[in-house]
């Protein structure tokens, strides 16, 4: 699986199966946690047999059932830090994917356990994702059209609408989608709209335009 197809193919899952992570997953997972972090210089984690965070009534409520294994998304505090874990942790994300695995992006529902993970001074948790092998494979969630997040679509070049067509397939919180994109002389403005986790979630669609636009095609603005 390709990591296109890992983005058609990933939906959102919140119920897991009793099934610990295979060794060869959890090395590779390990190993682009740690390229992610020496990229970014965030501080992301990854969590296995750990049943405690989710195993709470804000868990239970969002309907969250044998989660163990998640990765926390750490990082220094900055202005951009909810952008950036958005952006390296959908990279995660799909890696998961194409490992056979199943995710969720989890914001308020989990408990945080100490020890499980760290925290530095100066750092903070902004997001988990919770990972696994899923009880389904979830389902495909709604998509605005492609010219209610960027209007010149119809006119735009085809690597900017391969990125719209990407970015309109990340997770956003509630799948409300509260992003926009503009292209001005081979630029790109992404935008994130208003509400909780708008700069996590214009992290996440960034990195889906990103790749299915392809680098050398464009700068962001």
């Amino acid at each position: 699986m390709d990591i296109l197809n890992a983005m058609q193919a990933r939906h959102s899952v919140r119920s897991y199966l009793p099934k610990p992570l295979e060794p060869e997953v959890k090395s590779a997972l390990e190993k682009e946690i740690s390229a992610v972090n020496r990229e970014s210089g965030l501080h992301f984690q990854l969590v296995t047999n750990e049943p405690k965070a989710f195993d709470s009534f804000m868990a239970h409520y969002g309907k969250f059932t044998g989660v163990t294994n998640y990765i926390a998304l750490v990082g220094r505090k900055s202005r951009d830090l909810d952008e950036r874990c958005g952006f390296y942790g959908e990279r995660l994300v799909l890696l998961a994917q194409q490992l056979g695995l199943n995710t969720c992006w989890v914001a308020l529902t989990y408990k945080k356990i100490p020890g499980a993970f760290q925290i530095a001074p100066g750092e903070k948790l902004t997001v988990v994702i919770a990972l696994g092998y899923g009880a389904t494979q979830g389902v495909p969630h709604k998509s605005k059209p492609a010219e209610a997040v960027a209007k010149d679509f119809g006119a735009a070049p085809e690597w900017f609408r391969r990125g719209i067509d990407a970015a309109l397939l990340a997770p956003t919180a509630v799948n409300q989608q509260k992003f926009s994109f503009t292209l001005e002389n081979g630029r790109v403005r992404a935008k994130a709209g208003a509400g909780f986790y708008a700069n996590v979630d214009l992290g996440i669609v960034k990195y889906h335009f990103e790749t299915a636009a392809g680098k050398e095609n464009f700068q962001w603005q």
